[in-house]
């Protein structure tokens, strides 16, 4: 009787470790589904454009058949024409160059990313290793909400108080550019990198602060060169998520980016432009299934594999500079 009863408990409880394996299966699988999905569907719309022609309609109503995408013009023209052109080899071809905009994308992120790592790291050191318990914990809290707060409101913000600010100490005259566009990426990665950072700075084991205190190191010493990189691996992990989100915001970049069509653009005064932001722009005006809208799907293909490719990279460079496995 008492071996039937344990027999039963053992049985049942392979069973509830089956249940749970497979309710943990289930989820991964619709995790990855998802980016699967993405891609098929970015894919079957983004790829047309690349093989296929068009019947297109010029500014002067006249309509043009079998139009076909100047590939070559597409990955590394400056100005993003929108419509036909003869490119000399004696047909009219749709002209729509996004080289411009791959370059302005990564530069923006670029200068983001050296603006925001700094600022992150050094103000999860503070709440970590120096504020007293309750500050820190309050600016925590502080920091969470801003990673909350939506990224459309945060344009509004730099189109706004932070044009109105630039326009006092630089020589922009309007509320487009440059400068605010990184000001603005800025503050939406800022606190991403700094709560991986604050994970990363908690995680680090109290012996190894306690070690190097006892070598005779001070506590910036052993802030700066133990704790912090001790932690790089989770900071990396901040990083390669905030470049993530950064190169594929829309909604707040187009608020104070300006929409140039042409490019690339290097001037902190001037406007700007980001592979994203094209996207949304104009969206809802164009036809589906034209090329004008398919184009769009193609984009973000590029937009995907300039993200994986940064990934790649940063991952590559995470394994070869951390020393400690959090």
């Amino acid at each position: 009787m008492q071996i039937n009863r344990k027999k039963n408990i053992v049985s049942r409880k392979k069973v509830t470790e089956y249940i749970v394996k497979f309710l943990l299966l289930l989820a991964t699988l619709i995790s990855a589904s998802a980016i699967i999905l993405i891609v098929y569907q970015l894919a079957d719309r983004g790829i047309r454009p690349l093989f296929s022609a068009y019947t297109i309609e010029s500014y002067d109503g006249s309509l043009y058949e079998n139009v076909r995408l100047n590939i070559r013009y597409f990955f590394t023209g400056t100005e993003y024409i929108g419509y036909i052109k003869d490119f000399g080899n004696g047909k009219m071809e749709a002209a729509y160059g996004i080289g411009y905009l791959i370059i302005n994308t990564i530069f923006n992120v670029t200068l983001s990313l050296l603006l925001a790592a700094p600022i992150s790291i050094l103000t999860a050191v503070f709440i970590v290793k120096l504020s007293p318990s309750k500050i820190g914990q309050t600016l925590q809290i502080v920091v969470e909400m801003l990673a909350a707060v939506p990224s459309v409101v945060i344009g509004m913000f730099g189109q706004g108080l932070i044009s109105q600010a630039i326009k006092v100490v630089t020589p922009i005259t309007g509320n487009f550019s440059l400068l605010n566009t990184i000001i603005v990426l800025t503050i939406m990665i800022v606190p991403t990198i700094t709560t991986m950072a604050i994970t990363a700075l908690r995680a680090i084991p109290r012996n190894i602060e306690e070690g190097s205190l006892a070598l005779g190191a001070t506590p910036t010493q052993t802030i700066f060169k133990v704790v912090l990189p001790a932690a790089k691996s989770g900071i990396f992990a901040g990083i390669i998520l905030a470049i993530g989100r950064a190169l594929g915001e829309a909604s707040a970049v187009s608020l104070v980016a300006g929409g140039s069509g042409s490019g690339p653009n290097f001037d902190l005064f001037g406007r700007t432009n980001t592979l994203s932001s094209r996207i949304l722009l104009g969206f809802k005006e164009v036809s589906e299934g034209a090329m004008d809208f398919e184009i769009r799907f193609t984009m973000g293909l590029v937009l995907i594999a300039i993200i994986l490719f940064f990934n790649i990279v940063l991952n590559m460079i995470k394994k070869k500079v951390a020393n400690y496995e959090l």
